[in-house]
């Protein structure tokens, strides 16, 4: 009997926590939450080690790209763990468990005028490419008829042809369960952090104008 592994998704308002262990999946649990996963995570997170028991292996957190609150409450939960019952702990990006079709495109809302794409197969991300809404456009065009999902809210520009997906734990469980004992050591030798799509837009303080000159001691009779 393999090892169970612990799948903990995290990257959209959707959670997800599954547990699967030779391909059968042992817990299950979804909930919704904006911005409050840490207080929602906990009670299903608690089933599914107890759905393990002493077989777990492997956790495995999506990261991203997503809510990037989401996703660092995801790898903060998921070191816990690890370190609680001494297994490792791995990333996977969240966009590569959106379908279990071998090839797919994910396309997202980049903000401040972008939008991402990228090429997914077999489970595993390729180059992400920024477009422009001109760009996103062209791009469909020429990918018209292949399929594509989003784990935004809404369907970018309202492309024809874009299904709305979450990115599924049980999914990315089972992609886990798929990589030789290298790769798991390789990747749970990297530090986990979240996609970024962009860097981050940091504002800029606006500077106080100079306070104006005190010229009391240049009046007359002082």
């Amino acid at each position: 009997m393999n090892p169970a592994i612990l799948a903990i998704e995290l990257s959209t308002p959707t959670g997800q926590l599954a547990v699967v262990r030779d391909g059968n999946v042992l817990f299950e649990s979804a909930f919704t939450s904006n911005r409050s996963h840490n207080s929602m995570l906990y009670a299903p997170l608690a089933e599914a080690l107890a759905a393990a028991g002493d077989t777990l292996g492997l956790i495995v957190v999506g990261t991203g790209p997503g809510s990037y609150t989401g996703v660092r409450i995801g790898i903060a939960a998921a070191h816990g763990v690890a370190f609680s019952r001494k297994v490792p702990v791995i990333g996977w990006p969240s966009l590569a468990a959106l379908s279990p079709l071998a090839e797919y495109h994910a396309i997202g809302d980049a903000r401040r005028g972008k939008f991402y794409t990228v090429p997914v197969s077999h489970g595993r991300m390729g180059t992400l490419t920024l477009h422009d809404e001109a760009g996103l456009r062209a791009w469909r065009e020429t990918t018209a008829g292949e399929p594509c999902f989003t784990s935004d809210a809404g369907v970018p520009l309202g492309l024809d042809g874009v299904e709305k997906a979450q990115p599924g734990a049980v999914l990315l469980a089972r992609l886990a369960a798929g990589f030789e004992a290298a790769e798991v050591a390789s990747l749970g030798a990297v530090e986990l952090e979240p996609v970024y799509i962009t860097e981050a837009f940091i504002t800029q303080a606006k500077k106080k104008p100079a306070a104006p000159p005190d010229n009391a001691a240049a009046r007359p009779g002082r």
